[in-house]
């Protein structure tokens, strides 16, 4: 099988990398990738976005599977135009799309499938969102309808914070034209989660749910960002809770764009806050979260080119994997200053200490705990044969071992061995998770 990734960060690195350990694939091939990528798959020199020339370079070269990462070339309709080529392809159509490429879509559709959401409303005029808010309770939430690489939510504990990122968004562009409409909505309290489920049509299957740290700061301070770091699975929330997400959320969601005429495939990622046994829908994404998928592909035990590969052309019943019941966490390295600005071009050193052949201490420790490290690689550049920084979020350093405690610990002791100048992340991934299970004993089952 010859697989396409279309994207070129650590999400993809992990798909790529978790594609490169399948005995199905002899041709792994990733547009535009990068250094880290390019280890484990043959680099394209296609932007993610050119269409045309992506679905030319899969027909000359009878691309078997196509996997598409990042929100942006779904929202431009990468998905219809394979699909009318005859191309496979898992990732949804551009009218499907609409459920992360805009918030009053997918709050819209939330109220139509009666799935659990915020109280919000839909603006266009700048003036009529302020007369809003200033009627409202506080907190609230505001965002760009539109794509805003993750960065479009601003929480607003008062009335002065609210109106601001109204004026941001609408009238200073600071997301350009996502922000031309925005939605405000109730803000919720509770445990963020991402819930992930392969579908297609009305069909779905359950990938769990991964808990993503938005917050560039510890104790969730400051901007929100792509995400600085997950893990998986999540402690407090087994299988029970995993069929109510599927019954509450998953499967009318489906229903109602089947409803619609725009049937769902690809990979839904329903962003949840869950509040006791309360659990609300924040938002949908239509493709891996990243950086939740680094951990989930630590986790993913099977073939993952046949099993996309039967969610995209409707096989549901052929599919076949298990999640490892070992724990993976991931801790993003970002430029400093990100998500603001940023310098690019900074020298990286360490990365052979986890990702050589040479053995060390480290790794033979690493070995004897049945540790596994990887490094994926997101914002990187060869510059003159020297890696360097080439985004504000560099790299996802990620662990799986038997315990929670021991993975975060890897990723942490190996995100110390990597050193660029102004490095930045956060120190307390999974905290939470770990303070309160040896608070309340949470278990699995």
């Amino acid at each position: 099988m010859k697989v396409l990734v279309v994207g070129k960060g650590a999400r993809e690195h992990a798909l790529c990398w978790r594609f490169s350990q399948s005995q199905k694939v002899w041709g792994l091939f990733c547009a535009s990738g990068n250094p880290g990528i390019s280890r484990t798959a043959t680099q394209v020199d296609i932007a993610p976005t050119d269409i045309d020339s992506l679905a030319r370079f899969a027909e000359t070269e009878k691309i078997d599977l196509t996997v598409v990462g990042s929100e942006n070339p779904l929202a431009l309709g990468i998905a219809d135009e394979f699909e009318r080529r005859g191309l496979p392809i898992f990732g949804p159509t551009k009218a499907a799309t609409q459920l992360e490429a805009s918030k009053s879509f997918a709050k819209t559709l939330m109220r139509e499938a009666g799935v659990p959401t915020a109280q919000w409303e839909t603006f266009d005029d700048a003036d009529a969102a302020r007369h809003y808010v200033k009627e409202r309770r506080h907190p609230l939430v505001v965002k760009a309808d539109g794509l805003a690489l993750g960065k479009g939510v601003t929480m607003c504990d008062s009335a002065d914070s609210a109106l601001a990122a109204i004026t941001d968004a609408m009238e200073k562009k600071c997301f350009g034209e996502a922000g031309a409409r925005v939605v405000v909505e109730e803000r919720l309290t509770g445990e963020e989660l991402s819930f992930f489920a392969l579908c297609n049509g009305g069909d779905a299957i359950s990938l769990g749910a991964v808990q993503d740290h938005k917050a560039a700061y510890d104790g969730d301070r400051g901007p929100n960002t792509g995400g600085m770091g997950a893990y998986c699975p999540v402690p407090a929330y087994n299988t029970q809770f995993d069929e109510r997400v599927m019954s509450q959320v998953v499967r009318p969601t489906l229903a109602a764009m089947v409803a619609r005429g725009t049937p769902f495939k690809g990979v839904l990622f329903a962003g949840l806050m869950v509040d006791g046994e309360r659990i609300a829908v924040l938002e949908y994404n239509t493709r891996f979260g990243d950086p939740e998928c680094e951990p989930l592909m630590m986790r993913f035990e099977g073939d993952l080119a046949e099993t996309l590969l039967a969610v995209a052309q409707g096989r549901m019943h052929e599919v076949s994997f298990k999640l490892s019941p070992r724990s993976a966490a991931t801790v993003v390295l970002a430029s400093g200053g990100y998500p603001g600005d940023y310098q690019k071009g900074l020298p990286i050193t360490g990365l052979e200490q986890i990702d050589g052949a040479e053995p060390s201490e480290v790794k033979v420790r690493w070995a004897m705990d049945k540790v596994r490290v990887k490094a994926f690689h997101a914002g990187t550049a060869l510059r003159d044969g020297q890696l360097v920084t080439d985004g504000g979020r560099v790299l996802a350093v990620t662990a799986m071992a038997e315990k929670l405690e021991r993975a975060v610990a890897a990723a942490y002791e190996a995100a110390d061995m990597i050193h660029f100048e102004c490095k930045q992340m956060r120190h307390d991934i999974a905290r939470r998770a770990l303070d309160s299970a040896t608070q309340r004993g949470w278990h699995r089952n």
